[in-house]
């Protein structure tokens, strides 16, 4: 049947793919979400301050 060289081969195996699936929960949960709300927040920031300089440009 299975030696025991396959057995370890087959642990590893699930252990990497249990690690790397968690890794991918993690970044879709937690991370992605802080990346895209802040450039979104930097990007109101911008666009404040192309305003405010272009009203002062304007007085």
């Amino acid at each position: 049947m299975f030696e025991f060289d396959q057995y370890l081969g087959f642990l590893a195996f699930l252990g990497i793919a249990t690690i790397g699936f968690w890794l991918m929960i993690l970044l879709l949960t937690f991370i992605v979400p802080y990346w895209v709300g802040g450039s979104i927040m930097e990007m109101i920031k911008e666009k404040r301050e192309e305003r405010k300089r272009k009203k002062e440009l304007s007085k």
